[in-house]
């Protein structure tokens, strides 16, 4: 393969003028440039390899996101998407690429794995996105000693230097629960995503409840129990993961029982489980919000076209991603600036999956919908 010093010495110019040409086009003549640039392609030079650039220059040109779940998530959860998108609009802007580095927990090698693509990633900084606490590839981005913004979780502790980002989680989800009470309901369950890293599903105890290693859902749940009143604080059942039809599942656990037993409202830590609880609904004839109210949580595209059109807390999913990827930039071009910690509003959006329960007696219920499992 051709070599920069080949194209050099068919051009008659030094090595530094040919990677001039590539690098900084501003020192040299159009002509001169494109007379370079005309050899390189005859030869057949394909130009500097741009890990030894960035080597370089200690600039790669990329950020690094990391995060706990399989690389699908990241194209296909809506939430996901809608920072992403965030991230790579305010990157755009400044020519930066992203390099996704997935652990899932649900694999055993996830956090091994994670760590040695942190070591290897050729990137300028790194966002941790929503991750437990203590997370392995969180451990080893800190040792690299890049800069590094938090986004969700795990929460700030005393000493830690990176520029973290939230919501207002315990707000939102307090507006949330505050909204059914109101309404009347005094039997209502919580549906969580993951407390911890293991992926575990079914209900949650006390001890489950308050070791819970996700700062997101320690939040979410402290705002549920700040509005409802202490001695009917509301069963908390983890689903596995954020998924419609691990929602759907969980449930069905809840709603199966006799009416004067199950809960008159489920108050979901994400939309997606949210849709997962309306399914289950509609499976079993469990009329919404006649009999079930449902409150979900992000306020993601889909909420509004649900059927009901589901009552929701509004994260600003797209914000989010901007104003990290926003502080990562700046953090990049000064890394003696100031960190910031930025906590961004969370709004209840009432819509149609809630209503005052009504008495036992007037409890609908309708023909279940047949299904395929």
């Amino acid at each position: 393969m051709a070599t920069l010093r080949d194209v050099a010495a068919a051009v008659g110019v030094s090595h530094t003028t040919v990677s001039n040409a590539y690098h900084r086009p501003d020192r040299l003549s159009a002509a001169l440039r494109e007379r370079i640039l005309e050899a390189a392609r005859e030869l057949g030079y394909p130009g500097p390899d741009p890990l030894a650039a960035g080597l370089a220059t200690r600039h790669a040109g990329a950020f690094g996101v990391l995060f706990t779940e399989a690389l699908s998530y990241a194209f296909t959860d809506p939430a996901a998407v809608m920072f992403l998108q965030g991230v790579a609009g305010t990157s755009e802007l400044a020519d930066v690429g992203l390099t996704l580095i997935p652990a899932p927990p649900e694999s055993p090698s996830s956090g091994t794995w994670a760590s040695d693509a942190v070591h290897r990633a050729v990137v300028d900084g790194f966002l941790a996105y929503s991750l437990p606490d203590e997370h392995p590839g969180l451990v080893a981005a800190r040792a690299r000693g890049l800069p590094m913004v938090v986004v969700d979780e795990p929460e700030p502790r005393p000493g830690d230097a990176e520029p973290f980002v939230c919501v207002d989680d315990r707000d939102g989800a307090r507006q949330a629960a505050a909204h059914v009470a109101v309404l009347g309901h005094r039997r209502v369950a919580v549906l969580a995503d993951r407390l911890a890293g293991d992926a575990r599903s079914g209900p949650a105890g006390g001890a489950r409840v308050r070791g819970a290693t996700y700062a997101v859902a320690r939040h979410r749940i402290a705002g549920y129990f700040d509005a409802l009143p202490a001695g009917e604080r509301p069963p908390v059942v983890e689903c596995g993961g954020n998924t419609a039809e691990l929602g759907r599942a969980a449930a069905r656990g809840l709603l199966e029982g006799p009416a004067e037993r199950r809960p008159t409202a489920i108050l979901a830590m994400t939309d997606r489980l949210a849709e997962g609880v309306l399914a289950a609904a509609r499976d079993l004839g469990v009329a919404v919000p006649g009999a079930l109210s449902v409150v979900g949580f992000d306020d993601l595209p889909s909420a509004a076209s649900a059927a009901p059109p589901l009552t929701t807390v509004r994260q600003p999913l797209v914000r989010k991603g901007e104003v990290a990827a926003r502080l990562l930039l700046d953090l990049i071009a000064a890394p003696a600036a100031r960190r910031e910690h930025v906590r961004l509003p969370a709004e209840l959006i009432v819509r149609s999956t809630t209503a005052p329960p009504p008495p036992l007696s007037l409890i609908h219920i309708s023909q279940p919908t047949r299904h395929r499992t």
